[in-house]
C-alpha cells in the first residue's frame, strides 16, 4: 500500500460523498466536521477536490494565522502535487505597518488572482485572516492591464517600456525583484509580479525571437516559453474603487473552509484596530515617502502602498459574505447572517494526534505494534528518503518486525485514523526536530543584495574575487550582442 492507495481510501469514504453531495446544493450549507486531528483535514480536502460529484467546486481554506496557513499549504502541496493550489498571504511586510509591502507576498497574491481571473480548472486557495482583510483588484481591471507577449510577434521596445513605467515598473541595469525591467541590446528582461522568476525576451529587430525564464543570480535561462503575461503590482496600481473583497472576487461555486470563525473574526477585528492606529499615526506624523531597510535607513527601492479604509474589508462584512457560501468548519464556529437560513450538518471523524515519544524508540515500537495488532496500516512520512532509511535501520537494529510503508514526502502533523484504520506518523515528530514550512519567494534576498551592491560599487573600491582574491574594482563594461564593449 502506498500514498496513492491511502488517498484512494479517503476518496472512497462514504462521508466524502455526503459532503460532496451537499456542496452541489444551491442553498448554502453549513457542515461541521468533528474529530479531525493532525494533518487529516488536508487529506479530506484533497479527497473532496478530486471527487467527481464536487468536480466544479473551488475551495478557500482559512486558517488561524500565517504560520498555520503555510504549514497547511505545504502539506496539501505535497499530497496533491501542487496542481491548482495557491497560498494567498497578506501583502504587507510587517504587522501593523500598512505602508511597506512584501514583494514575495505581492507576487503570490498576484499569481493567484491572475489564475482565478483566467478561469479554467477549479482551485484550492489557502489563506489567513490578515490576508482576507485586504481587498483585491477587480477581475476585469486585472485582465485589462495584463501585457501579453508572444513569440514571433512584433513589438515596439520604446512603447513597451513606456507602458511598463505607466504600470509602475522601474528600469534598471539588472532585474532582481518584481516590478523591474532592463533593456540591453536585443535582450529585454522583465520581472513580472505574477511569476517567481523574471522573463528574458530576445529580440531580432522588433520581432520576439525567443522567450525564456531565467535565474536572476546566475543569469542562466531555465526553460523556453511560447508566450508570457506581464502583470503589474495589483496592490499599488489600482484605485480603491477598483477593488473588492476576496470573497466577491472568487467564483460563486467556492466552498469556504474555516478553522475557527470566532478566532478568525477576532483577528480581523484586531486588524481594524491596528489600521486605525496606523491612520492616526500618519495624520500626526505625515506619510513616509518610502520604506526603511533592515538597518533602519531609508530605501527608495522598497515597495510602498497608501492604505485607507477603502482598501480593506471589515469583519462584519466578511461574515455576511462568507455566509452566502457553503461553509465547512473543522474548528468550532460558523460565519452567520441573520438574513439566511442554513441547513447544518455534522459529520463525525475519529482521528487522534500523533503521540510524543521523546525519541524513545522502544516506546515508538511498542505503540506501532499495538496498532499493527489491531489491523492498522502504518505510514511513516519523511521529507527525505534517507530519513526513512534511518528508520528502517533503527527498527532492524532493535530487531523489530513492524511492517510499515515509507512515504518520502512531508506532512506537518501525524495522526491516527480509527475509521480508515491507518497510522500516519511524521519523522520530524518522532525525532523531535523542528519542521520548517516553505513559502515560494519572488526572489532571494542574497541575490538582490549581490546585484544592488554590484551597481553601487565605485572604481577604486576594494573587492574580493572568488578566484583571484583581494583586488581593486575598476568599473563595469556593457557588452553588446556581438561581444563588443559598448562605449
Amino acid at each position: 500500500m502506498n500514498i496513492e492507495e491511502l488517498k484512494e481510501q479517503w476518496l472512497k469514504d462514504p462521508r466524502i460523498f455526503q459532503i460532496a453531495d451537499k456542496l452541489s446544493f444551491a442553498q448554502p450549507q453549513q457542515i461541521q466536521l468533528s474529530g479531525l486531528s493532525g494533518s487529516a483535514p488536508a487529506f479530506l480536502i484533497n479527497a473532496l477536490f478530486n471527487h467527481e460529484v464536487s468536480a466544479n467546486t473551488n475551495h478557500l481554506v482559512v486558517l488561524e494565522d500565517a504560520e498555520d496557513a503555510a504549514y497547511f499549504h505545504n502539506t496539501l502541496e505535497n499530497i496533491t502535487g501542487a496542481l491548482d493550489l495557491f497560498y494567498f498571504p497578506s501583502s504587507f511586510k510587517n504587522k501593523k505597518n500598512y505602508h511597506l509591502l512584501n514583494p514575495s507576498h505581492v507576487m503570490l497574491r498576484t499569481e493567484m488572482l491572475t489564475k482565478i481571473a483566467g478561469g479554467g480548472n477549479k482551485k484550492i486557495i489557502v489563506t489567513y485572516p490578515e490576508a482576507l482583510f485586504e481587498k483585491v483588484v477587480l477581475s476585469k481591471q486585472l485582465s485589462e492591464n495584463i501585457i501579453r507577449i508572444k513569440q514571433a510577434e512584433e513589438i515596439k521596445p520604446d512603447s513597451l517600456m513606456e507602458l511598463l513605467v505607466m504600470l509602475g515598473f522601474t528600469r534598471t541595469d539588472f532585474v532582481y525583484e518584481p516590478g523591474q525591467f532592463a533593456l540591453r541590446g536585443g535582450i529585454f528582461d522583465i520581472y513580472s509580479f505574477g511569476n517567481e522568476k523574471p522573463y528574458r525576451i530576445e529580440l531580432f529587430g522588433n520581432e520576439v525571437d525567443s522567450i525564456r525564464i531565467f535565474d536572476p543570480e546566475t543569469q542562466l535561462s531555465e526553460r523556453k516559453l511560447l508566450h508570457v503575461n506581464i502583470i503589474p503590482n495589483v496592490e499599488t496600481q489600482f484605485e480603491s474603487g477598483e477593488k473588492v473583497s476576496l470573497l466577491e472576487f472568487l467564483p460563486e461555486n467556492t466552498a469556504i473552509w474555516l478553522a475557527d470563525w470566532h478566532f478568525i473574526k477576532e483577528r480581523v477585528q484586531q486588524e481594524e484596530e491596528h489600521l486605525q492606529l496606523f491612520i492616526n499615526y500618519v495624520k500626526e506624523n505625515g506619510k513616509p515617502e518610502y520604506g526603511h531597510n533592515a538597518d533602519g535607513e531609508p530605501d527608495e527601492s522598497l515597495q510602498t502602498k497608501d492604505t485607507s479604509w477603502d482598501d480593506v474589508v471589515k469583519a462584519d462584512e466578511l461574515e455576511i459574505q462568507i455566509s452566502t457560501h457553503h461553509q465547512l468548519t473543522f474548528g468550532k464556529t460558523f460565519a452567520k447572517s441573520g438574513n439566511l437560513q442554513f441547513a447544518i450538518s455534522n459529520l463525525q471523524f475519529h482521528t487522534i494526534q500523533q503521540p510524543s515519544f521523546n525519541r524513545n524508540f522502544n516506546l515508538l515500537i511498542s505503540d506501532l505494534k499495538q496498532w499493527e495488532q489491531l489491523g492498522f496500516k502504518i505510514y511513516l512520512f519523511a521529507e527525505q528518503a534517507r530519513q526513512l532509511e534511518r528508520l528502517y535501520s533503527i527498527f532492524t537494529d532493535l530487531k523489530t518486525e513492524i511492517q510499515f510503508t515509507g512515504v518520502p514526502l512531508a506532512i506537518h502533523k501525524g495522526f491516527i485514523d480509527k475509521d480508515l484504520k491507518t497510522v500516519c506518523y511524521t519523522d520530524h515528530q518522532i525525532f523531535q526536530r523542528y519542521h520548517k514550512y516553505k513559502v515560494k519567494q519572488a526572489f532571494s534576498k542574497n541575490k538582490a543584495i549581490t546585484l544592488k551592491t554590484l551597481r553601487e560599487l565605485q572604481p577604486g573600491d576594494y573587492v574580493t574575487h572568488i578566484d583571484h582574491g583581494v583586488g581593486i574594482f575598476s568599473g563595469l563594461q556593457k557588452i553588446d550582442v556581438n561581444g563588443r564593449v559598448q562605449e
